[in-house]
Protein backbone atom coordinates (compact mmCIF):
# COMPACT_ATOMS: atom_id res chain seq x y z
CA UNK A 1 0.00 0.00 0.00
CA UNK A 2 2.87 2.51 1.04
CA UNK A 3 4.61 2.01 -2.57
CA UNK A 4 1.26 2.18 -4.45
CA UNK A 5 0.08 4.96 -2.62
CA UNK A 6 3.17 6.79 -3.06
CA UNK A 7 3.17 6.38 -7.14
CA UNK A 8 -1.00 7.54 -7.51
CA UNK A 9 0.38 10.48 -4.94
CA UNK A 10 2.66 11.79 -7.33
CA UNK A 11 0.03 11.28 -10.39
CA UNK A 12 -2.50 13.34 -8.60
CA UNK A 13 0.09 15.99 -7.46
CA UNK A 14 0.66 16.29 -11.34
CA UNK A 15 -2.46 16.75 -12.35
CA UNK A 16 -3.56 19.19 -10.15
CA UNK A 17 -0.90 21.12 -10.79
CA UNK A 18 -2.23 21.92 -14.14
CA UNK A 19 -5.63 22.64 -13.11
CA UNK A 20 -5.44 26.34 -12.14
CA UNK A 21 -3.94 26.94 -15.20
CA UNK A 22 -5.69 25.06 -17.67
CA UNK A 23 -8.48 28.35 -18.40
CA UNK A 24 -5.86 30.84 -18.63
CA UNK A 25 -3.67 28.93 -21.42
CA UNK A 26 -7.00 28.31 -23.37
CA UNK A 27 -7.89 31.99 -23.18
CA UNK A 28 -3.85 32.99 -24.73
CA UNK A 29 -4.30 30.33 -27.39
CA UNK A 30 -7.62 31.58 -28.73
CA UNK A 31 -8.05 34.87 -27.58
CA UNK A 32 -11.38 34.51 -26.75
CA UNK A 33 -12.87 35.21 -23.04
CA UNK A 34 -13.34 33.10 -19.84
CA UNK A 35 -17.06 31.62 -20.88
CA UNK A 36 -15.55 30.24 -24.92
CA UNK A 37 -12.79 28.96 -22.76
CA UNK A 38 -14.66 26.51 -20.52
CA UNK A 39 -16.44 25.46 -23.69
CA UNK A 40 -12.99 24.29 -25.09
CA UNK A 41 -11.50 22.95 -21.87
CA UNK A 42 -14.77 20.49 -22.23
CA UNK A 43 -13.98 19.21 -25.71
CA UNK A 44 -9.99 18.95 -24.09
CA UNK A 45 -11.45 17.24 -21.51
CA UNK A 46 -13.10 14.98 -24.34
CA UNK A 47 -10.44 14.31 -25.99
CA UNK A 48 -8.85 12.16 -23.48
CA UNK A 49 -11.65 10.25 -22.41
CA UNK A 50 -13.06 9.16 -25.62
CA UNK A 51 -9.77 7.64 -26.05
CA UNK A 52 -9.07 6.56 -22.38
CA UNK A 53 -12.55 4.61 -23.01
CA UNK A 54 -11.28 2.80 -25.88
CA UNK A 55 -8.13 1.82 -24.58
CA UNK A 56 -8.51 1.16 -20.30
CA UNK A 57 -10.30 -2.20 -21.43
CA UNK A 58 -7.34 -2.99 -22.86
CA UNK A 59 -4.67 -1.89 -20.46
CA UNK A 60 -7.03 -3.66 -17.97
CA UNK A 61 -6.83 -6.77 -19.57
CA UNK A 62 -3.28 -6.42 -20.00
CA UNK A 63 -2.15 -5.80 -16.73
CA UNK A 64 -4.65 -9.08 -15.91
CA UNK A 65 -1.90 -10.94 -17.92
CA UNK A 66 1.57 -9.38 -17.92
CA UNK A 67 0.99 -7.60 -14.54
CA UNK A 68 0.29 -4.23 -13.12
CA UNK A 69 3.90 -2.17 -12.85
CA UNK A 70 4.62 -2.69 -16.64
CA UNK A 71 0.90 -1.23 -17.53
CA UNK A 72 1.30 1.80 -14.32
CA UNK A 73 5.18 2.92 -15.77
CA UNK A 74 3.48 3.24 -19.50
CA UNK A 75 0.38 5.04 -18.34
CA UNK A 76 2.55 7.41 -16.13
CA UNK A 77 4.82 8.00 -19.14
CA UNK A 78 2.02 8.85 -21.82
CA UNK A 79 0.70 11.48 -18.78
CA UNK A 80 4.44 13.05 -18.62
CA UNK A 81 4.60 13.42 -22.40
CA UNK A 82 1.13 15.13 -22.22
CA UNK A 83 2.18 17.52 -20.23
CA UNK A 84 5.47 18.54 -22.27
CA UNK A 85 2.77 18.75 -25.50
CA UNK A 86 0.79 21.36 -22.28
CA UNK A 87 4.19 23.42 -21.29
CA UNK A 88 5.38 23.78 -25.39
CA UNK A 89 2.25 23.90 -27.33
CA UNK A 90 1.76 26.80 -30.34
CA UNK A 91 -1.42 26.29 -30.93
CA UNK A 92 -4.90 24.86 -29.39
CA UNK A 93 -4.62 21.81 -31.86
CA UNK A 94 -1.45 20.78 -29.95
CA UNK A 95 -3.44 20.42 -26.91
CA UNK A 96 -5.31 18.05 -28.26
CA UNK A 97 -2.85 16.00 -29.94
CA UNK A 98 -1.23 15.75 -26.02
CA UNK A 99 -4.89 14.63 -24.59
CA UNK A 100 -5.60 12.14 -27.36
CA UNK A 101 -2.06 10.32 -26.13
CA UNK A 102 -2.70 10.27 -22.63
CA UNK A 103 -6.16 9.39 -23.37
CA UNK A 104 -4.79 6.29 -24.58
CA UNK A 105 -1.70 5.51 -22.47
CA UNK A 106 -3.71 7.12 -19.43
CA UNK A 107 -4.83 3.84 -17.55
CA UNK A 108 -2.99 4.72 -14.30
CA UNK A 109 -5.52 5.00 -11.75
CA UNK A 110 -7.24 1.62 -13.37
CA UNK A 111 -4.50 -0.25 -13.20
CA UNK A 112 -3.39 1.37 -9.17
CA UNK A 113 -7.07 0.02 -8.46
CA UNK A 114 -6.54 -3.43 -9.62
CA UNK A 115 -3.17 -3.58 -8.42
CA UNK A 116 -5.25 -2.13 -4.59
CA UNK A 117 -7.66 -5.17 -5.15
CA UNK A 118 -4.88 -7.75 -5.67
CA UNK A 119 -3.17 -6.97 -2.21
CA UNK A 120 -6.41 -6.73 -0.15
CA UNK A 121 -8.32 -8.83 1.71
CA UNK A 122 -12.44 -8.66 0.98
CA UNK A 123 -13.00 -6.83 4.49
CA UNK A 124 -10.18 -4.05 3.82
CA UNK A 125 -10.76 -3.13 0.08
CA UNK A 126 -13.14 -0.34 1.00
CA UNK A 127 -10.45 1.33 3.66
CA UNK A 128 -7.78 0.45 0.70
CA UNK A 129 -9.79 2.05 -2.15
CA UNK A 130 -10.22 5.33 0.55
CA UNK A 131 -6.64 5.67 -0.15
CA UNK A 132 -6.49 6.11 -3.54
CA UNK A 133 -9.18 9.09 -1.96
CA UNK A 134 -6.61 10.29 0.64
CA UNK A 135 -3.53 9.97 -2.10
CA UNK A 136 -6.57 12.05 -4.53
CA UNK A 137 -6.55 14.61 -1.31
CA UNK A 138 -3.20 14.79 -0.73
CA UNK A 139 -2.21 15.72 -4.20
CA UNK A 140 -5.13 18.23 -4.69
CA UNK A 141 -3.24 20.09 -1.26
CA UNK A 142 0.03 20.37 -2.97
CA UNK A 143 -0.66 20.31 -6.67
CA UNK A 144 -3.21 23.41 -7.20
CA UNK A 145 -1.50 25.44 -4.53
CA UNK A 146 1.99 24.67 -6.48
CA UNK A 147 0.33 25.41 -9.99
CA UNK A 148 -1.51 28.67 -8.66
CA UNK A 149 2.09 30.24 -7.55
CA UNK A 150 4.10 28.81 -10.71
CA UNK A 151 1.25 30.25 -12.77
CA UNK A 152 2.70 33.59 -11.35
CA UNK A 153 6.27 32.71 -13.31
CA UNK A 154 4.52 31.89 -16.54
CA UNK A 155 1.90 29.58 -17.68
CA UNK A 156 4.28 27.40 -18.91
CA UNK A 157 5.72 26.05 -15.53
CA UNK A 158 3.30 24.82 -14.14
CA UNK A 159 3.26 21.99 -16.58
CA UNK A 160 7.06 21.68 -16.74
CA UNK A 161 6.84 21.29 -12.81
CA UNK A 162 3.93 18.24 -13.78
CA UNK A 163 6.23 16.97 -16.75
CA UNK A 164 9.14 16.81 -14.21
CA UNK A 165 6.93 14.82 -11.42
CA UNK A 166 5.22 12.34 -14.08
CA UNK A 167 8.79 10.83 -15.28
CA UNK A 168 10.30 10.58 -12.20
CA UNK A 169 7.24 8.65 -10.43
CA UNK A 170 7.92 6.47 -13.80
CA UNK A 171 11.61 5.94 -12.75
CA UNK A 172 10.51 5.39 -8.99
CA UNK A 173 8.03 3.06 -9.99
CA UNK A 174 10.67 1.29 -12.44
CA UNK A 175 13.04 0.92 -9.63
CA UNK A 176 10.70 0.12 -6.06
CA UNK A 177 7.22 -0.67 -7.16
CA UNK A 178 6.47 -4.24 -6.85
CA UNK A 179 4.50 -6.36 -8.90
CA UNK A 180 1.13 -7.37 -7.27
CA UNK A 181 -0.48 -9.84 -9.41
CA UNK A 182 0.99 -13.56 -8.61
CA UNK A 183 1.97 -15.44 -11.91
CA UNK A 184 -0.51 -18.12 -11.08
CA UNK A 185 -3.08 -15.77 -11.25
CA UNK A 186 -2.71 -14.12 -14.48
CA UNK A 187 -4.74 -15.09 -17.65
CA UNK A 188 -4.56 -14.74 -20.99
CA UNK A 189 -6.16 -12.11 -23.19
CA UNK A 190 -9.01 -12.53 -24.70
CA UNK A 191 -9.22 -9.67 -27.50
CA UNK A 192 -13.35 -9.82 -27.25
CA UNK A 193 -12.96 -7.87 -24.33
CA UNK A 194 -10.51 -5.58 -24.53
CA UNK A 195 -13.22 -3.58 -26.14
CA UNK A 196 -15.71 -1.06 -24.35
CA UNK A 197 -18.39 -3.49 -25.28
CA UNK A 198 -16.35 -6.66 -24.63
CA UNK A 199 -15.74 -5.16 -20.92
CA UNK A 200 -19.01 -4.47 -20.32
CA UNK A 201 -19.97 -8.34 -20.67
CA UNK A 202 -18.33 -9.01 -17.32
CA UNK A 203 -20.77 -6.66 -15.67
CA UNK A 204 -23.65 -8.10 -17.46
CA UNK A 205 -22.45 -11.75 -15.58
CA UNK A 206 -23.11 -10.11 -12.60
CA UNK A 207 -26.77 -8.42 -12.11
CA UNK A 208 -26.37 -6.61 -8.62
CA UNK A 209 -22.12 -5.33 -10.15
CA UNK A 210 -24.78 -3.91 -13.09
CA UNK A 211 -27.20 -2.04 -11.67
CA UNK A 212 -24.41 -0.46 -9.07
CA UNK A 213 -22.38 0.42 -12.20
CA UNK A 214 -25.13 2.43 -13.36
CA UNK A 215 -25.30 4.08 -10.42
CA UNK A 216 -21.39 4.98 -9.98
CA UNK A 217 -21.84 6.04 -13.40
CA UNK A 218 -24.54 9.00 -12.64
CA UNK A 219 -22.03 10.01 -9.66
CA UNK A 220 -18.83 10.21 -11.89
CA UNK A 221 -21.64 12.14 -14.30
CA UNK A 222 -22.45 14.77 -10.95
CA UNK A 223 -18.74 15.06 -10.25
CA UNK A 224 -18.00 15.84 -13.51
CA UNK A 225 -19.23 19.44 -12.56
CA UNK A 226 -17.22 20.57 -10.53
CA UNK A 227 -13.98 19.15 -12.20
CA UNK A 228 -14.44 20.82 -15.43
CA UNK A 229 -16.46 23.88 -14.20
CA UNK A 230 -14.88 24.71 -10.54
CA UNK A 231 -12.09 26.96 -11.85
CA UNK A 232 -14.20 29.14 -14.65
CA UNK A 233 -16.66 29.21 -12.15
CA UNK A 234 -14.88 30.50 -9.16
CA UNK A 235 -12.94 33.06 -11.97
CA UNK A 236 -16.04 33.94 -13.61
CA UNK A 237 -18.32 34.80 -10.90
CA UNK A 238 -15.82 35.83 -8.30
CA UNK A 239 -12.83 36.91 -10.31
CA UNK A 240 -10.81 34.76 -8.54
CA UNK A 241 -6.88 34.06 -10.29
CA UNK A 242 -4.99 30.89 -10.83
CA UNK A 243 -3.44 31.38 -6.98
CA UNK A 244 -6.96 31.61 -5.36
CA UNK A 245 -8.25 28.81 -7.12
CA UNK A 246 -4.94 26.66 -6.24
CA UNK A 247 -5.90 27.62 -2.68
CA UNK A 248 -9.49 26.60 -2.71
CA UNK A 249 -8.88 23.01 -4.31
CA UNK A 250 -5.96 22.74 -1.57
CA UNK A 251 -8.62 22.78 0.66
CA UNK A 252 -11.02 20.18 -1.15
CA UNK A 253 -7.31 18.42 -1.14
CA UNK A 254 -7.04 18.42 2.96
CA UNK A 255 -10.95 17.95 3.62
CA UNK A 256 -10.72 14.46 1.26
CA UNK A 257 -7.77 13.04 2.59
CA UNK A 258 -9.14 13.32 5.68
CA UNK A 259 -12.53 12.10 4.68
CA UNK A 260 -11.05 8.96 2.42
CA UNK A 261 -7.81 8.04 4.22
CA UNK A 262 -9.60 8.29 7.91
CA UNK A 263 -13.21 8.60 8.26
CA UNK A 264 -14.51 5.88 5.37
CA UNK A 265 -12.60 3.32 7.37
CA UNK A 266 -14.91 4.37 10.74
CA UNK A 267 -17.76 5.17 8.85
CA UNK A 268 -18.14 1.57 7.46
CA UNK A 269 -17.60 0.20 11.36
CA UNK A 270 -19.81 2.40 12.65
CA UNK A 271 -22.69 2.67 9.65
CA UNK A 272 -22.06 -0.57 7.75
CA UNK A 273 -21.59 -0.44 3.87
CA UNK A 274 -25.16 0.54 2.69
CA UNK A 275 -25.87 3.49 5.58
CA UNK A 276 -22.27 4.40 4.63
CA UNK A 277 -22.88 4.77 0.77
CA UNK A 278 -26.35 6.94 1.57
CA UNK A 279 -25.51 8.92 4.02
CA UNK A 280 -22.72 9.91 1.35
CA UNK A 281 -24.86 10.25 -1.00
CA UNK A 282 -26.84 12.66 1.31
CA UNK A 283 -23.75 14.91 1.60
CA UNK A 284 -22.88 15.11 -1.94
CA UNK A 285 -26.69 16.52 -2.56
CA UNK A 286 -26.35 18.79 -0.11
CA UNK A 287 -23.08 20.24 -0.86
CA UNK A 288 -23.82 20.27 -5.06
CA UNK A 289 -27.06 22.30 -4.23
CA UNK A 290 -25.49 24.93 -2.23
CA UNK A 291 -22.73 25.29 -4.65
CA UNK A 292 -25.57 26.32 -7.12
CA UNK A 293 -26.92 28.84 -4.60
CA UNK A 294 -23.80 30.51 -3.38
CA UNK A 295 -23.72 34.37 -3.77
CA UNK A 296 -20.22 34.94 -1.74
CA UNK A 297 -17.09 33.19 -2.97
CA UNK A 298 -16.50 32.68 0.89
CA UNK A 299 -19.37 30.53 1.10
CA UNK A 300 -17.58 28.11 -1.40
CA UNK A 301 -15.01 26.91 1.46
CA UNK A 302 -17.58 25.98 4.12
CA UNK A 303 -19.46 24.17 1.48
CA UNK A 304 -17.05 22.05 0.51
CA UNK A 305 -17.25 20.37 3.82
CA UNK A 306 -20.68 18.57 3.08
CA UNK A 307 -19.71 18.11 -0.40
CA UNK A 308 -16.03 16.22 0.19
CA UNK A 309 -17.81 14.50 3.35
CA UNK A 310 -20.29 12.57 0.47
CA UNK A 311 -16.71 10.72 -0.30
CA UNK A 312 -17.59 8.23 1.81
CA UNK A 313 -19.75 6.60 -0.29
CA UNK A 314 -17.64 5.84 -3.33
CA UNK A 315 -14.54 3.75 -1.93
CA UNK A 316 -17.51 2.41 -0.03
CA UNK A 317 -19.33 1.32 -3.27
CA UNK A 318 -16.22 0.25 -4.87
CA UNK A 319 -15.50 -2.25 -2.27
CA UNK A 320 -19.07 -3.66 -2.66
CA UNK A 321 -18.67 -4.15 -6.12
CA UNK A 322 -15.30 -5.27 -6.05
CA UNK A 323 -16.29 -8.11 -3.35
CA UNK A 324 -18.62 -9.80 -6.33
CA UNK A 325 -16.31 -10.62 -8.55
CA UNK A 326 -13.46 -13.49 -8.73
CA UNK A 327 -9.47 -12.50 -8.34
CA UNK A 328 -9.03 -12.92 -11.44
CA UNK A 329 -11.26 -10.42 -12.87
CA UNK A 330 -10.01 -7.35 -10.72
CA UNK A 331 -8.42 -6.17 -13.31
CA UNK A 332 -10.90 -6.77 -16.44
CA UNK A 333 -13.51 -5.29 -13.68
CA UNK A 334 -11.44 -1.83 -13.21
CA UNK A 335 -11.04 -1.45 -16.87
CA UNK A 336 -14.79 -1.83 -17.06
CA UNK A 337 -14.87 0.72 -14.46
CA UNK A 338 -12.88 3.16 -15.69
CA UNK A 339 -14.64 2.47 -19.07
CA UNK A 340 -17.67 3.48 -17.67
CA UNK A 341 -15.77 6.45 -16.08
CA UNK A 342 -14.28 7.75 -19.17
CA UNK A 343 -17.81 7.49 -20.43
CA UNK A 344 -19.25 9.60 -18.40
CA UNK A 345 -16.23 11.97 -18.88
CA UNK A 346 -17.24 12.18 -23.11
CA UNK A 347 -20.77 13.12 -22.09
CA UNK A 348 -20.11 15.07 -18.61
CA UNK A 349 -17.44 17.82 -19.75
CA UNK A 350 -19.38 18.57 -22.72
CA UNK A 351 -22.93 19.25 -21.07
CA UNK A 352 -21.53 21.14 -17.98
CA UNK A 353 -19.06 23.12 -19.54
CA UNK A 354 -21.88 23.66 -22.51
CA UNK A 355 -23.97 24.39 -19.56
CA UNK A 356 -22.07 26.86 -18.08
CA UNK A 357 -21.48 28.65 -21.33
CA UNK A 358 -25.10 29.06 -22.32
CA UNK A 359 -25.53 30.32 -18.55
CA UNK A 360 -22.90 33.04 -18.62
CA UNK A 361 -22.94 34.16 -22.08
CA UNK A 362 -23.89 37.95 -22.59
CA UNK A 363 -26.78 37.22 -24.81
CA UNK A 364 -27.98 34.23 -22.09
CA UNK A 365 -31.68 34.33 -21.14
CA UNK A 366 -30.41 34.73 -17.41
CA UNK A 367 -27.13 34.03 -15.64
CA UNK A 368 -26.93 31.54 -13.59
CA UNK A 369 -22.93 29.92 -13.51
CA UNK A 370 -24.34 27.14 -10.89
CA UNK A 371 -26.34 25.27 -13.14
CA UNK A 372 -23.88 22.60 -13.77
CA UNK A 373 -23.81 21.63 -9.99
CA UNK A 374 -27.67 22.21 -9.81
CA UNK A 375 -28.11 18.99 -12.44
CA UNK A 376 -25.61 17.58 -10.25
CA UNK A 377 -27.22 16.85 -7.54
CA UNK A 378 -30.28 15.93 -9.71
CA UNK A 379 -27.68 13.20 -10.83
CA UNK A 380 -26.67 12.09 -7.46
CA UNK A 381 -30.27 11.53 -6.11
CA UNK A 382 -31.45 9.61 -9.38
CA UNK A 383 -27.65 7.18 -8.62
CA UNK A 384 -28.86 7.31 -4.88
CA UNK A 385 -32.12 5.85 -5.62
CA UNK A 386 -30.52 2.92 -8.22
CA UNK A 387 -28.25 1.87 -5.28
CA UNK A 388 -31.16 1.64 -2.48
CA UNK A 389 -32.34 -1.23 -5.10
CA UNK A 390 -29.60 -3.00 -6.19
CA UNK A 391 -28.17 -2.79 -2.63
CA UNK A 392 -31.52 -4.65 -0.91
CA UNK A 393 -30.57 -8.02 -3.27
CA UNK A 394 -26.90 -8.06 -1.70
Amino acid sequence: MVFIFITILVDIIGIGIIIPVIPSLIENLTEGGLSEASRIGGWLIFAFAIMQFLFAPLMGILSDKFGRRPILLLALLGLGIDYIFHAFAPSIGWLFVGRVFAGITGASITVATAYIADISTPEKKAQNFGMIGAAFGLGFIIGPVIGGLAAKVSLQLPFLIAAGLTLLNVVYGFFILPESLAPEKRREVDLKRANPLGSLKLIRKYPIVAGLMVSFFLVYMASQAVQTTWTYFTMFKFEWDETMVGYSLGVVGVIVAIVQGGLVKYAVKLWGEKKTIYIGYVFWIIGLTLFASTTQGWMLFAFLLPYCLGGIASPTLQGVVSNQVADNEQGELQGAMTALISLSSIIGPLVMTNLFYQFTQDDAPFQFAGAPFALGAVLVLASFILSRKSLRKI
